[in-house]
């Protein structure tokens, strides 16, 4: 697994979903798994890829979208 991105969960559980339907396998984990999971949405977490989807991924979300407009 391969590190795609850190951020908030609200954020790293909607990037989950949506990898998901692209069909990559992608998982959350918290920063500091050592604290308690109060629900807390800001709570730092990190999304991570398989190595063989990295690329795939990065083109779906971080690649230039100019050519949609």
């Amino acid at each position: 697994m391969k590190l795609f991105y850190t951020g908030p969960v609200i954020n790293t559980e909607m990037l989950v979903t949506m990898l998901e339907k692209h069909g990559i396998a992608a998982v959350q984990e918290y920063v500091d798994p050592s604290l308690l999971d109060d629900g807390d949405m800001s709570r730092e977490a990190t999304v991570l890829v398989p190595e063989v989807d990295y690329d795939r991924a990065y083109r779906l979300f971080y690649e230039d979208k100019e050519n949609e407009l």
